[in-house]
């Protein structure tokens, strides 16, 4: 049994309450007047705490910061590859790529992680662009 934090129940509620994808030290600057004694430290610790015990994600975009969703229900996201955002993609799941990647492997596939990539709506105004 883990020891209760109010400082972790509010790094939670922050995630719950936002749902811009926030770096860890958007999370820190977040909950910093709630607790003003919080550190960055503590921040990132709680962050991987909840993310080991399933209880937000925790998405690498490859590119800057790790990012943090509380939504854990299963979704897709978009990485802007211009300004960085990170947008929750409303779509139908393509968990049937399973049965396809399972098809020629000798193995057994039993998950996948599916990110998509490009210009969010405002970068894609700014170069005057239309999705295809």
């Amino acid at each position: 049994m883990r020891k209760h934090s109010k400082q972790r129940e509010a790094i939670q509620f922050y995630l719950a309450t936002h749902s811009n994808h926030p770096t860890a030290e958007t999370v820190y600057l977040g909950i910093k007047e709630e607790f003003p004694n919080v550190s960055l430290g503590t921040v990132y610790r709680n962050l991987a705490l909840l993310a080991e015990n399933g209880e937000i994600l925790k998405i690498s975009t490859g590119v800057g910061p790790d990012r943090f969703d509380g939504c854990i229900d299963p979704h897709y996201h978009f990485f802007c590859t211009e300004c960085g955002a990170v947008y929750d993609l409303k779509m139908e799941s393509i968990d049937h790529i399973n049965v396809i990647a399972n098809h020629n492997f000798d193995g057994i596939v039993e998950g996948n992680i599916t990110h998509f990539f490009g210009k969010c709506p405002e970068c894609a105004k700014k170069f005057n662009l239309k999705s295809s």
